[in-house]
Order: C-alpha cells, then sequence, then structure tokens
C-alpha cells in the first residue's frame, strides 16, 4: 500500500504556496504602483494646462485616437483637436505631427486629426501625417528617428502625456506635454483601467524588452 503522507508535510506546502502568492502579489503590486509613479515623476514641471505658459516650440505631436466609438463621437478625440488649435494659434508652434493607425485603408487616425485641424484654420502644409503611430511608443519614437525632432510638445490628454514624456526621457527626447481636456469620468473609466496596464507595459518597454516602434522606414524630412 501507497503511505500516506503526513497532515503536517501538506499543511507545510499549502503554507509555502500561500507565501508564493503573497510574495506574487506583493511584487504585482508593487511594480503597478512603480510603473504609474514613474510617468507621473518624469512629467513633473513638463505639463501644461495654460497655454500661456508654454515655450516657444518648433514640433508639436498630437497623439492619436478614433474620431468615433460606437458610432458616436469620441470626446477624446474632439478635446485633441481642441488643445492643439489653441496651441497652435497661441503662436507656439511651427509644425504639427499627428501621429496614429493607418495600418488598413478603411481606418486612417491621422488623416482625420488633419482634416479636423484644417477646418479649424489650421494651414494643411504645416501639419504632417504620421501614419504608423500604431502606439505611444511608436509616435513618440517615430517623432525623432523618422521626423528627426528631438525637441517636442506633446498633446494629448495628461494621463498619456505623462506616459509619453516618460518614453521620451528614455529615447533621448527633450519633451513637454499640453493638457487637454479630460473626459467625464464615467466616459473615461475604461480607459483609466487600461492606463494603468499601459504604464506597466511603458517601463517593461524601457527597461526590460528594449521595443522598438513597430514600422520605422525612410527619413521623412519636415517643412522648413
Amino acid at each position: 500500500m501507497r503511505r500516506k503522507k503526513p497532515r503536517g508535510f501538506i499543511a507545510r506546502w499549502v503554507r509555502r504556496l500561500c507565501i508564493a502568492l503573497l510574495v506574487g502579489l506583493g511584487l504585482t503590486f508593487t511594480l503597478i504602483a512603480y510603473a504609474n509613479f514613474a510617468a507621473i515623476w518624469a512629467s513633473r514641471g513638463r505639463l501644461h494646462d495654460d497655454v500661456a505658459t508654454l515655450p516657444t516650440m518648433k514640433v508639436g505631436l498630437v497623439l492619436g485616437t478614433t474620431d468615433r466609438v460606437n458610432g458616436h463621437a469620441n470626446p477624446f478625440f474632439r478635446y485633441r483637436i481642441d488643445a492643439a488649435e489653441k496651441v497652435w494659434k497661441a503662436g507656439k508652434l511651427e509644425i504639427l505631427i499627428v501621429s496614429g493607425d493607418n495600418l488598413r485603408p478603411s481606418y486612417n487616425e491621422p488623416e482625420k486629426m488633419k482634416q479636423a485641424l484644417v477646418e479649424r484654420g489650421i494651414p494643411a502644409d504645416r501639419i504632417v501625417s504620421d501614419p504608423r503611430g500604431l502606439r505611444t511608443l511608436d509616435s513618440v519614437v517615430r517623432a525623432k528617428e523618422i521626423y528627426g525632432s528631438s525637441s517636442i510638445l506633446i498633446i494629448s490628454q495628461r494621463f498619456q502625456n505623462q506616459r509619453a514624456i516618460y518614453l521620451a526621457q528614455a529615447n533621448g527626447i527633450d519633451a513637454r506635454g499640453f493638457n487637454a481636456q479630460d473626459v467625464e469620468p464615467h466616459i473615461g473609466l475604461k480607459t483609466s483601467i487600461r492606463e494603468i496596464g499601459a504604464r506597466v507595459k511603458m517601463w517593461l518597454d524601457v527597461h526590460f524588452l528594449n521595443t522598438r516602434p513597430s514600422h520605422l522606414g525612410e527619413k521623412v524630412q519636415l517643412p522648413p
């Protein structure tokens, strides 16, 4: 007959398993907290809510998002366009790069942003479309490596500006952020939850994964 293991042996392994799980959870929560704080810390003193406090810079980078969600106008999109218009009309920028997803012919975030900005009176020849800004990291790194700009003003909501500035600094880019109006909490709840994980990915991309943009390609000369 097989000898039964004593209850003490099983109890010890249960305790060890519980301790391992608690340690794992503790490390996970520590990483989440650290990554989220790192983005806030990196952007301290570099975020602006008032256009009057902005320094004059050459290039603004508007981070992309879809213009409509479930058939309705996307407030994240509208508020980013509002912010870009405000900065441009204050005379703080010479060029706007609109960076977003255009991998599918039927989906073109940069073109939608460019159209919206032209309708606000911004000259089309001062707007450059980046069709391969598939994620924040791609948009930020491509601003330097494809469009040759090592100093940029990032235009998006505060939460994304914080993360984008962290990524910019990690890639040798001098970045500031102009905060677009945020959306109502009940509308942006899913985005807020997703941002927690995005910041962990941000930290891992920089410190462990050495993540590069999905697409690079030939350099593009910005308008003079």
